[in-house]
């Protein structure tokens, strides 16, 4: 039985859920998927039964997404006002290592792994290096299509030259609330969002009315803007090898070969460079978010995983 639960943290409701592991029997095991940008725990609707199998699985919506409080967003060079926050990948960070101690309740004898798709990817990597930090790293971490974060202002002398030209403006233009306000109530929309749907999913495959409302539903939030006026404060932020060249954990990639923003030539990439990386799995025709365009493959794929890094 899946629960949704509320835990307050830092004076913010995070929505949750917990699927018990149906051996039926208590569990020592522990496994927290999170979520992509513009997602929730809902995306991981085709995932959370398989891996329950084997533990007790947690999907949390990160803070100014899904259910969860989108508290007023704080630009890195703006002062923090009372209520607000900087998102980013240390905060996300810290509400994933606070939920693993407060919710999960990390003992020695509990075992985690974590599992990320897209900048869920990279937050359970900050995570795992926090987590580390307080000698209670996770057995294992999942990343499912990380992002690679080309947008970021580290990266962007890999960048062509219109882009590298037109990064201050794409800046300036994030930072402005009543522009925000207008773009973000056309994105929000179910056609646009099937569109960006279309790109993400290559085959098509589990592309229903009830995943669009899944992304559509949390816009209403009179909040939600805020969350999305926060991914400027990405732009200069943690990437991926950052954190693969610092953690100690076991990590396994999971790649959409026909992923459309996420190259699978620089997971490859990554694969040579990082130890901690034991092993790359490439799926032919897949896309962004393979977990849900076609859990009937990756499920097994995540069910072998887990088992071999409880082990």
């Amino acid at each position: 039985m899946t629960q949704e639960l509320c835990w307050i943290w830092r004076g913010h409701c995070i929505s949750y859920t917990r699927t018990a592991c149906s051996s039926g029997s208590p569990s020592r095991r522990a496994v927290l998927c999170v979520h992509g940008f513009g997602a929730s725990r809902l995306h991981w609707r085709h995932t959370l039964a398989a891996l329950a199998e084997q533990a007790d699985v947690f999907a949390i919506d990160l803070l100014g997404f899904g259910n969860s409080s989108k508290p007023i967003s704080c630009l890195a060079d703006e002062a923090l006002v009372p209520g607000g926050v900087r998102y980013g990948f240390d905060l996300w960070g810290e509400q994933i290592e606070d939920f693993c101690h407060e919710v999960i309740g990390l003992q020695p004898h509990q075992e985690l792994q974590l599992m990320g798709n897209s900048i869920g990817g990279v937050v359970a990597l900050n995570a795992t290096r926090l987590l580390e930090q307080g000698g209670a790293a996770p057995q294992q971490v999942i990343l499912i299509d990380c992002a690679q974060r080309e947008l970021d202002l580290k990266r962007l002398g890999e960048q062509p030259w219109p882009a590298r030209i037109g990064r201050p403006l794409l800046m300036a233009v994030v930072r402005q609330r009543w522009l925000i306000q207008a773009i973000f109530s056309l994105l929000a929309q179910p056609t646009f969002v099937r569109s960006v749907l279309r790109q993400a999913y290559p085959t098509g495959a589990n592309v229903d009315n009830a995943l669009v409302e899944i992304l559509v539903a949390p816009s209403r939030d009179g909040g939600a803007p805020e969350s999305f006026r926060g991914f400027v404060n990405l732009f200069n932020d943690w990437l991926a090898p950052e954190l693969l060249n610092v953690i100690h954990t076991p990590v396994r990639m999971l790649w959409g070969e026909a992923d459309p923003w996420e190259s699978v030539a620089e997971a490859r990439r990554w694969q040579k460079r990082f130890d901690c990386i034991t092993e790359l799995k490439v799926l032919p025709r897949l896309g962004h978010c393979p977990h849900d365009e076609a859990p009937e493959t990756v499920n097994p794929i995540l069910q072998q995983w887990l088992h071999a890094g409880w082990h």
